[in-house]
């Protein structure tokens, strides 16, 4: 089917979709998560099939994003079998007025309608969004990168097996077929058949969809996190939250890209940090972290200089920028200055300290004492999510069930006029 086709099917499945009552929607999930796992096999089989063919084309860290395995999968089904435990919000009654007339006024949870997203190489986001979409009662049209298209096919054809066992349309999910950058324009420009856009990838398509689209859409994704070691850190805490935040998965959005040290425990810290990252990494058999410093701190790590644009770039890679500072006020402006509104961390035992910087850095998730890899639907409680938004207006942060509902006002009388 062409992108116009499926837009157009997507379109005339919404009425069905909006009308499915709780236990309908949660019986289909219950199927989808279900199929998932039946259909492992060739799910994995079509991810090797793009594994294969994305080798020597993308780096080795974002080949394991591409990579699918029967845990992953697991993980995939459970995150809908989550969803599907979560409370309905369509339908909910966000606030009640009974005016002095007698109007009663309810603001009331609806679908968007169609929320169309575009994607990159993370074929997880193809279940997790199908399955936030069909919870809030939304029609989701899925435009996936083509490294992982394969994997996208073999998902959405199970999750359309499991559509079809509980009796709702397969059009409730659709995959678009033209991989080209034609595909992803035709989204943009969807006005009439796209209600919300959300782009999940990289700078580049973060840019392009907001520059470009006619469709509302929602700024995801881009992630410059940092961590800020105060004086009053304690140390081994501050070691064991960079390590995660930068190596558990250095390719995703919510991980550490830059490291902010306080220059009173720079001498002492610095060696502790490099020998964990660098060198312990290095014979624990792991990819060693390339430290890119500033002059200061390089003057104690004897690393990599930073470069002009280290401290505004996400790497995505084992790489962390590292910076010294006087204190919290320092980092703050450092941070105001070059973070993308993702996710930042400040370790100290210091209240003060800590309750300053949450007040003052102006992201979708600030931390006091633990990693920036939490910001994610799942560990906050949101079963996935469809993306992480960095902009403030309708959706901050992990993008939930709530984030997919616009509202209206329904209001009932007895005859009123004005």
């Amino acid at each position: 089917m062409t992108t116009l086709e499926i837009l157009k099917s997507a379109k005339r499945a919404v009425p069905g979709l909006a009308r499915a009552d709780s236990d309908t929607k949660n019986r289909a999930l219950l199927a989808m998560a279900d199929a998932l796992t039946a259909h492992q096999d060739s799910i994995l089989a079509a991810n090797g099939e793009d594994l294969e063919a994305a080798k020597g084309h993308i780096s080795t860290v974002m080949l394991d994003r591409l990579a699918l395995s029967e845990g992953r999968i697991a993980d995939m089904a459970e995150g809908i079998r989550q969803v599907a435990a979560l409370p309905d919000p369509v339908g909910q009654v966000l606030r009640r007025v009974e005016r002095p007339n007698g109007l009663r006024i309810e603001k009331t949870a609806v679908p968007m309608g169609v929320v169309a997203i575009i994607y990159e190489s993370r074929p997880n986001v193809t279940s997790d969004a199908a399955a936030l979409a069909l919870k809030s009662g939304n029609v989701c049209v899925l435009r996936g990168g083509k490294e992982a298209f394969r994997s996208a096919n073999a998902i959405v054809e199970a999750l359309r097996k499991g559509l079809l066992s509980a009796g709702l349309p397969e059009a409730a999910v659709n995959l678009i077929q033209d991989t080209s950058r034609q595909s992803a324009n035709d989204l943009m420009e969807a006005v009439g058949y796209v209600d919300l856009l959300i782009p999940r990838g990289g700078a580049g398509l973060i840019r392009a969809v907001t520059e470009n689209a006619k469709v509302p859409c929602i700024q995801t994704g881009t992630g410059i996190c940092h961590v800020y070691v105060d004086r009053a850190a304690d140390q081994e805490m501050a070691l064991n939250i960079i390590e995660n935040a930068k190596t558990s998965r250095p390719s995703v959005c919510n991980a550490e890209e830059a490291l902010l040290v306080h220059r009173d425990i720079a001498a002492e810290f610095l060696p502790k940090l490099k020998a964990r990252l660098c060198d312990g990494r290095r014979e624990r058999g792991l990819p060693p972290v390339e430290l890119r410093a500033d002059r200061e701190a390089n003057a104690i790590l004897n690393a990599v200089p930073a470069g002009e644009t280290d401290f505004d770039t996400e790497f995505l890679d084992y790489i962390l920028a590292v910076k010294l500072v006087d204190g919290v006020e320092e980092a703050i402006g450092h941070i105001s200055e070059h973070h993308t509104g993702h996710s930042d961390c400040i370790v100290t035992a210091d209240q003060a300290a800590a309750d300053l910087f949450l007040a003052c850095v102006d992201s979708a998730a600030v931390y006091h004492n633990a990693s920036t890899r939490f910001t994610d639907g799942g560990e906050f409680g949101l079963g996935c999510e469809m993306g992480i938004s960095t902009q403030k207006l309708h959706a901050r942060g992990p993008m939930g069930l709530e984030e997919l509902c616009t509202y209206k006002y329904v209001v009932r009388g007895t005859g009123q006029i004005r």
